[in-house]
């Protein structure tokens, strides 16, 4: 039987969701509670794999397991896990539902604290001492949903077959204290919403309009592109499935 489980994590402390050899992750923590109460070996399949200091607040992955789960799993989960990783719930889904490639769409927020504040250092980008243009970034980003090759925002070297990615939503909020961008797409590539924020960053500062923004997406090449955001400032908040995953659909 599948069964997905929904958690949420400060990745401060974490080299990404999935497994490194010698770095401690997400997955490593996960797997080995579960193993520990399930009293098995337990492999874990992740919605993604989150870059090295990246939160979640809603992520998803998935395990087999022969039997039904155990009565109170995810309050016994929550006593063994550290405190930077809470499990939300864990549900059934059809055995062929898969974390990973059955998603249609994943969702992020980036943080950037703009008055200094000591609540938000751990979540939030610090650039205090910037002013900027968000009219112009969010014209910017308009100009996303115009293309679907994103090679210009991908980590260099990735091994993706494709870097084609379909954006949903792209637009940045101002608030008293702080800017908020939210992007949405079927699939993101490794460290995509990182360089893509700090390229409208560099926007919204008046280092590149949104003409060369445009042609930095068309050249397809990453050293065009600007230095990416920190990584504590990125947030994924969301994964979608559809409804013909779930057990009893």
């Amino acid at each position: 039987m599948r069964y997905f489980i929904q958690f949420s994590y400060d990745g401060t402390q974490y080299f990404g969701y999935q497994r490194q050899p010698k770095h401690i992750s997400v997955q490593e923590k996960l797997e080995s509670a579960l193993g520990r109460l399930l009293r098995k070996e337990i492999k874990t399949t992740g919605a993604g794999r989150t870059d090295t200091g990246v939160h979640a607040s809603k992520m998803f992955a998935h395990f087999n397991l022969e039997e039904d789960i155990p009565d109170q799993l995810v309050r016994k989960l929550n006593s063994l896990l550290p405190s930077d990783i809470s499990v939300k719930s864990i549900f059934r889904v059809k055995d062929s539902a898969h974390a990973r490639f059955d998603a249609i769409e994943r969702i992020y927020k980036y943080r950037i604290s703009i008055q200094k504040n000591p609540f938000k250092q751990h979540f939030h980008a610090q650039f205090l001492f910037y002013e900027f243009d968000v009219d112009m970034m969010n014209r910017a980003a308009q100009v996303l949903f115009e293309y679907k090759d994103f090679t210009s925002f991908s980590k260099l070297h990735s091994d993706n077959k494709t870097n084609d990615c379909y954006i949903y939503q792209a637009e940045w909020r101002k608030y008293e204290d702080e800017l908020v961008f939210t992007i949405s797409a079927n699939r993101f590539l490794r460290n995509m919403v990182r360089a893509i924020v700090g390229t409208l960053m560099d926007v919204g500062r008046g280092k590149i309009d949104e003409k060369e923004f445009r042609s930095i997406i068309e050249k397809k090449d990453r050293k065009f592109a600007s230095t990416s955001a920190p990584a504590k400032g990125l947030t994924l908040v969301n994964v979608n499935y559809p409804q013909d995953i779930y057990y009893g659909t």
